[in-house]
């Protein structure tokens, strides 16, 4: 089976975080109380974007910043917060609904615009900062590079990600996954990366040769694995 392409994952992505798992969505990113499972992957996820905002200038007063695959934005809250003009894009407008409902009243200069669609998209402008936290683990190495080659020709200052790191239970969940058939209300397997393929593929892609990484760093929480790199130019 050939894996597939940009377009259809994100088609998938937009199908099932639209509809199937908004709900789900809607209390993992809120106070509210969940299972052991869910627990683990929302202690990861906070202290993944804790990683992710640490790795930002404290005073984004006149930045702007690209928080791709934003989801019910809590990470563009924080970054407007410090001042940054933050623009949050993602594909489900049930999302940013809910990112809508919670956005607080920030104080000048920061300032967060939502808005549905695709974060390659070449005509979100450009930007001083790029974040996609999570938003890229559905994708294999190869599309990763893509979507980081597309981004870099955008911003002029740091690009963070976060990728699926591989593990021998990632990999093994993985292989499972594929033999598995995908309905509309099974989650899109997240693909595991192995670290020094996606690397190399970054050193060798000559739109990338001004760009290097600076620092990465894994949250491991229960459920919730994630590897955070930094690229700066």
């Amino acid at each position: 089976m050939q894996p597939a392409t940009y377009h259809e994952r994100r088609a998938q992505l937009e199908g099932y975080f639209d509809r199937t798992a908004a709900q789900n969505w809607e209390r993992l990113t809120s106070t509210a109380p969940v299972g052991k499972v869910r627990a683990t992957v929302r202690a990861g996820r906070d202290a993944m974007r804790d990683i992710l905002l640490s790795w930002l200038p404290d005073d984004l007063s006149g930045r702007t910043l690209l928080d791709a695959g934003c989801g019910t934005g809590a990470l563009s809250v924080c970054a407007a917060e410090r001042g940054a003009h933050v623009l949050g894009v993602d594909l489900s407008p049930t999302l940013l609904d809910l990112a809508r409902q919670r956005l607080p009243d920030i104080p000048a200069p920061g300032k967060v615009t939502l808005r549905s669609g695709d974060m390659l998209d070449p005509a979100l402008g450009e930007f001083d900062h790029v974040v996609a936290m999570d938003s890229l683990i559905h994708y294999d190495s190869t599309h990763i590079v893509a979507a980081l080659r597309n981004l870099s020709a955008r911003c002029t200052t740091s690009i963070c990600f976060t990728m699926a790191p591989r593990t021998p239970a990632l990999a093994l969940m993985h292989a499972v996954g594929r033999l598995i058939p995908h309905s509309d209300h099974k989650a899109p397997a997240i693909v595991p990366i192995a670290e020094q393929r996606l690397r190399d593929l970054i050193a060798d892609d000559e739109t990338l040769k001004d760009w290097r990484v600076n620092r990465t760093e894994r949250v491991s929480t229960g459920f919730y694995k994630s590897q955070a790199y930094e690229l700066v130019r």
